[in-house]
């Protein structure tokens, strides 16, 4: 059991199923620029962000090679972990080829199976 506490009266954040990239990466391109618009609203509050899986419609990570596109989503990621926001990313039946990029890349915590936490005194899994 993980446990995490939110001090400094921070919020955490819950998303999940994206899709981005379907169905097509040009349709997906204007929900991709609200989900970054809601990630800048809330980093000003937020202490951790729980991805629950299938923020891309497909996900497929080589050793030394990740999918083109999805710069705005993945800088913006990145952005929220530079100042501080933990990341906790669950894969996704279409994102369940991730391997350590975005551990690597983002200080995010990567989940492949479910995983109990608890989270001011309530349990999630």
């Amino acid at each position: 059991m993980i446990s995490i506490t939110s001090s400094n009266n921070k919020k955490i954040y819950f998303a999940s199923d994206q899709h981005l990239g379907a169905p097509t990466p040009e349709a997906s391109l204007p929900r991709e620029k609200k989900f970054v618009a809601w990630l800048d609203e809330i980093k000003e509050d937020a202490e951790v962000l729980f991805l629950l899986g299938d923020l891309f419609d497909f996900w497929f990570e080589y050793k030394t090679v990740v999918p083109k596109g999805f710069v705005r989503i993945l800088g913006t990621l990145a952005q929220l972990a530079d100042e501080g926001i933990q990341l906790h990313i669950f894969t996704g039946n279409h994102d369940l080829w991730m391997q350590d990029y975005l551990s690597k890349e983002l200080n995010a915590k990567l989940y492949f199976e479910p995983q109990a936490f608890t989270i001011q005194n309530k349990q999630f899994l």
